[in-house]
């Protein structure tokens, strides 16, 4: 009995569809659906390593105004490390991985007024994203002194 009113309860809130790979999830009281989820963890020094060895390696994963603003804070490896980390996860949650001519540097993280992180799409990523149907991006950013870690969900529309 109990199982019933939560399959109904769950089966009337939530409707999800299969599409290959992809996890299609709509919230009845939402107008979006959930069209990808992604994450990445990095440490910190491994970054580090790569962009000091590589000198023209920071110039193809991130653009100037990421530079500039990695670069003013103390401990830039872990900005540069967390910003890393949410374009590969934002990667991950459109399902392609770096490939079909897209770029890094066409994936921004950006702070709003309040600090908060968003991700400003550009180029070849926006073509994709608006061939999906994707309209929202959603990011969150941590670090330590070690490690970084991000989490994006891409939301569309029915």
């Amino acid at each position: 009995m109990l199982h019933n009113r939560l399959k109904s309860f769950f089966s009337h809130v939530f409707s999800s569809i299969f599409i290959g790979r992809i996890i299609l999830i709509k919230c009845s009281n939402s107008e979006g659906l959930i069209v990808g989820i992604g994450t990445d963890i990095i440490e910190v020094d491994r970054i580090e390593k790569k962009l000091t060895k590589e000198k023209g390696l920071k110039f193809t994963l991130f653009t100037p105004e990421e530079i500039t603003y990695c670069e003013s804070k103390r401990f830039s490896y872990q900005h540069f490390a967390a910003r890393f980390a949410a374009k590969e996860a934002f990667f991950k949650a459109l399902g392609t991985g770096w490939r079909f001519g897209m770029r890094y540097q066409e994936i921004e993280i950006v702070n709003d007024e309040l600090g908060n992180p968003e991700i400003k799409i550009s180029g070849r990523v926006q073509e994709e994203i608006s061939k999906r149907g994707i309209d929202k991006v959603h990011v969150s950013l941590s670090h330590l002194k070690s490690i970084a870690n991000a989490f994006v969900v891409l939301e569309g529309s029915d």
